[in-house]
């Protein structure tokens, strides 16, 4: 365990934490937690997993925009359902670039077939996040349970240890959207005009 690794510990704490309270702050905590997880992955041979920091960087950029300007009116955006379609398309996503990973890292990824479906199931719940779909936080489970698996078998017990936390800040992620989506889908009664 380096440096490294307990920066991008405290990193991805609070940039999970900032992400369950709707905080728009998670998108700059965020590029700076991928950017040290792409060195922490490529130099622990996870490649598919060090590649797709590079996509979150991009994601992280594309998510501040659009947490920032993606809703009604060029406003802020709020936390909605996830659209069926979306499951659908998420689902053959995951599957089929999952298939494409393992095979193109099977010779050179310490893990390929788990360094290849946890990076497919983060991209799906990263995209998800973005666009402030409740259904993110699920996809982040499955994926940050199968991630401590994962890095425990690759001796990476601080980065584990740090996805057991995600899972937690997860399901605290779905209690709060969960609460925003009902607030703003509760019909607002105007104040009796009192005379």
């Amino acid at each position: 365990m380096g440096w490294i690794e307990i920066l991008g510990f405290v990193t991805g704490a609070a940039c999970v934490w900032l992400a369950a309270r709707e905080n728009v702050w998670n998108f700059p905590v965020g590029i700076v937690y991928t950017g040290l997880f792409l060195v922490l992955f490529a130099s622990t041979g996870l490649y598919a997993n060090a590649g797709l920091q590079v996509v979150y960087l991009v994601l992280n950029g594309l998510g501040w925009y659009w947490w920032l300007r993606g809703g009604r009116d060029n406003g802020v955006l709020t936390v909605r359902r996830t659209p069926r379609a979306a499951w659908v398309v998420g689902v053959v996503a995951v599957v089929v670039l999952t298939a494409v990973l393992t095979v193109t890292l099977r010779d050179v990824s310490a893990a390929p077939f788990g360094d290849s479906l946890t990076t497919s199931l983060s991209l799906v719940a990263q995209l998800m996040m973005g666009r402030k779909w409740l259904g993110s936080w699920a996809v982040w489970i499955v994926t940050d349970v199968l991630l401590v698996g994962l890095y425990l078998s690759q001796g990476l017990y601080l980065t584990a240890a740090l996805y057991v936390l995600f899972i937690g800040l997860c399901v605290q992620g779905v209690v709060r959207w969960r609460r925003a989506l009902a607030a703003a889908q509760t019909p607002r009664v105007p104040a009796a005009v009192v005379a």
